[in-house]
């Protein structure tokens, strides 16, 4: 039981600590004032998850089907500590001169609340193909240079295509006080578009694998 408790507060802490590496990405991103050059060093938040090896929702659910059952209750408690780190960043965030990006992040949580739910979905589930990319990309591949270029690749790319995802997101929303249910609806429709998209990929290749043997 207490191993139990040590891992579940080690896996909430882990996720506090990944909540607060994207929000830099994300201040970084308002801070740019150009969008290319924001989404580059957006990918500071996702270096910092795979080098520490944080508890990132988005990275972690793409290898849901390697795990047990189990596994959920797990996700359950990064998703939550993701969001409460990108909370606390965006309450320290306001109180210091960061303040003045306040009005770009308004911008930008307004363009999600007014966007269609099925735009937002569809746009979740494009963002979590190429985090999948980054992810595996960097835990797989030997070369540092590959791997440096598929974190920024595949982080940099969903950035300026305005793919959605739900960690950047809690930062956006909190940091723009954009709290209604309105928000939190959404916030679980792009969470839900993450998993399919983080599971996509996976899936197919399991899928193919298994046929594949069935053909031997």
């Amino acid at each position: 039981m207490k191993k139990l408790l040590f891992l579940g507060i080690k896996d909430f802490l882990l996720a506090i600590l990944a909540g607060l590496s994207i929000s830099i990405g994300c201040i970084a991103f308002l801070a740019s004032g150009n969008k290319i050059v924001g989404a580059l060093f957006f990918v500071i938040g996702l270096f910092m998850v795979c080098n520490f090896n944080l508890n990132l929702f988005t990275g972690k659910v793409c290898y849901s089907l390697d795990n047990k059952p189990s596994y959920i209750a797990k996700l359950g408690i990064i998703w939550v500590g993701n969001f409460v780190g990108a909370g606390l960043t965006a309450v320290v965030a306001k109180a210091t001169r960061l303040s003045a990006m306040l009005e770009t992040a308004q911008t930008i949580a307004n363009t999600k609340l007014d966007d269609s739910l099925l735009s937002l979905f569809f746009l979740g589930v494009l963002c979590n193909i190429l985090i999948y990319l980054a992810v595996h990309g960097y835990k797989n591949f030997e070369h540092p240079l590959a791997k440096t270029l598929a974190l920024v690749f595949g982080v940099s790319v969903f950035v300026l295509a305005g793919f959605e995802h739900c960690v950047a997101d809690m930062f956006y929303f909190c940091f723009a006080d954009a709290w209604s249910w309105s928000m939190i609806g959404r916030l679980l429709l792009i969470t839900l578009g993450n998993i399919v998209g983080g599971l996509l990929l996976p899936a197919t290749f399991k899928l193919i694998d298994w046929l594949g043997k069935k053909t031997e």
